[in-house]
């Protein structure tokens, strides 16, 4: 007795020809061979759209209830971040009258601040675009038999209004917290700020469009940053002094809006034409960029914007000719992911300049000021300095294939973020020295310093990831796991703790050999710390160590 031969007769209805149950009621389904009518580009985005719903399994009140607890955190943390610039405004010095020969007044430091805002925009259009379509998306529409234009339309409006309301929000910050007097004026320069962001990421995707490689235009953008800085020590070189930074009348701004009308009218129509390939690495890069962002995983984040501007192949290979073992292979290879990563030198040149900046500033030119720009400072320079770090703990395959031990290999991490660090420092601390008044003293302190932000950059760098798996806890600004405060934290810990000699020197404004030796010690700390292997945290191990009941140890704990 013979039964159909296999493929002949499908035993039940077949999922891709026949829908079964609530989808028998759409129509008659396409059988396989036949040739019907293509769907419009509208049609297969819907059907998109429903189709990820379906299998999203979530229910009309809980999106509901999505979009008021974010409507209700971004509504917070906007209300905090305005109440923060506010208490800035008021706590800050009237300018002097007279200004020192070497100074930068405020407004000028502010329109400096919003050029390096524009590169960094720039930038990350360059990364991210041209146009802001996931990775799902272009894989799966690019192929299609439909118009490109109709399917890329609604991704298309990403970037620019991304960009606008970041855009908006920095120079409303800025603004209220550092120029402005009335509402007004920062409604004003708020509106700028979205008009001006939304050329700037327009402006990237048309010269995308029209060829234009992705890191051309990213590094358009760090050349917009690099150039903010030498024109900030330019103009404090030369005292330039800005009584106010002028705000755009309304009849500007409408010219503005009619710009970026014509920008998206010829972004729209030159959708057809953009290569299918960039629209494919633009749309993996932006995929791995937003998990980052939603996974609270910095160092990934980073890795999706530098590989988003990297060239597919390199020109020219390192010889390594001082390479004479395992430890200084290790080295240098730290040391060329370093120098390939052009957006990261940068970065610590810029920071460099900060502390210096603060310190010629008449208003910023006190303690707060000057010891927050170190900390902002001190965190740019140690996330561009770990670059090297961040890519073995992702990809271990030099740490494996050396005969090296873990926690020598944490040590030999720390060598180029010491070295590279070490030079931010002297840089940055020279501009204590002359705003305290005695340069030497702080030069130690800044030497013997540099070792802390180079242990917290290797320790940030292996931190592991968050525990979702524990409760959540409710905060102004989402749902967070109740570990991962603890994760994030790790690195600017030791900042916190080492570099406390520092921290108090700065608060007296003079140094002693006290300070010295104590910053002494909390470098060799930091050392031990950031070169040890434990993954779980202090808390973590005490309880380990004191025997805790079988299957209620934390699960963060091990080495």
């Amino acid at each position: 007795m013979s039964g159909p031969a296999r493929g002949d007769e499908p035993e039940g209805p077949d999922e891709l020809t026949e829908p079964a149950g609530p989808d028998r009621d759409r129509g008659p389904a396409v059988s396989p061979g036949e040739v019907g009518d293509l769907p419009s580009a509208r049609s297969i985005r819907r059907f998109t759209a429903a189709a990820g719903k379906a299998r999203a399994g979530a229910s009309l009140t809980s999106l509901l209830g999505d979009v008021y607890y974010a409507v209700i955190s971004v509504a917070i943390g906007a209300a905090a971040a305005f109440g923060i610039a506010q208490q800035v405004r008021a706590s800050l010095p009237p300018a002097p009258r007279v200004a020192p020969a070497t100074s930068l007044s405020l407004p000028a430091l502010v329109g400096v601040a919003l050029l390096a805002t524009a590169g960094v925009l720039v930038s990350l259009a360059g990364r991210l675009g041209p146009v802001g379509a996931g990775g799902a998306e272009s894989a799966w529409w690019l192929a299609l038999p439909v118009g490109r234009r109709g399917l890329l339309r609604p991704a298309a409006r990403r970037l620019p209004i991304l960009g606008a309301l970041a855009g908006g929000a920095v120079v409303a910050l800025l603004d209220a917290g550092l120029l402005g007097d009335t509402p007004r004026r920062t409604l004003l320069a708020a509106g700028a700020g979205l008009v001006v962001a939304a050329l700037l990421v327009l402006l990237a995707t048309v010269a995308q469009s029209v060829g234009v490689p992705r890191r051309r235009v990213a590094l358009v953008g760090d050349v917009v940053l690099a150039l903010s800085a030498v024109l900030a020590v330019v103009l404090a070189l030369g005292g330039t002094q800005l009584a106010e930074l002028p705000v755009p009348p309304g009849p500007l701004l409408g010219v503005g809006v009619l710009l970026v009308a014509v920008l998206a009218w010829v972004v729209d129509g030159r959708l057809d034409s953009m290569p299918a390939r960039s629209l494919r690495e633009s749309g993996s890069v932006a995929t791995q960029a937003m998990g980052a962002v939603v996974s609270l995983d910095s160092r990934e984040l980073g890795r999706a914007l530098t590989a988003g501007s990297s060239r597919p192949v390199r020109r020219w290979v390192s010889r390594f000719h001082g390479v004479r073992g395992p430890a200084t292979a290790l080295v240098a290879a730290d040391l060329a992911q370093l120098r390939r990563s052009p957006r990261h030198v940068v970065q610590l040149a810029v920071a460099a300049l900060i502390p210096w900046l603060a310190t010629v500033v008449p208003q910023l030119a006190n303690v707060p000021g000057v010891l927050v720009s170190v900390l902002v400072a001190g965190g740019i320079a140690s996330s561009a300095a770990g670059e090297g770090a961040r890519a073995g703990e992702m990809n271990p395959i030099i740490d494996r294939m050396l005969p090296l031990a873990a926690k020598t290999v944490r040590r030999l991490r720390m060598v180029v973020p010491g070295a590279a660090l070490l030079v931010w420092a002297l840089l940055a601390f020279a501009g204590l020295g002359r705003w305290a008044g005695d340069p030497a003293p702080w030069l130690v302190l800044a030497v013997l310093g540099a070792p802390v932000w180079a242990a917290a950059t290797v320790r940030a760098a292996y931190r592991p990831g968050p525990n979702w798996s524990k409760p959540l806890v409710s905060t102004p600004f989402g749902a967070l796991p109740t570990g991962v405060t603890t994760v994030v934290s790790r690195g600017p810990d030791l900042v916190v703790l080492c570099l406390l000699p520092t921290w108090i020197a700065l608060l007296l404004r003079h140094v002693t050999p006290t300070f010295l030796m104590l910053q002494l010690a909390g470098a060799a700390i930091a050392f031990a710390v950031g070169s040890s292997i434990a993954t779980g945290t202090l808390m973590d191990r005490l309880f380990e160590a004191s025997g805790g009941a079988p299957g209620s140890k934390p699960a963060a704990a091990g080495r």
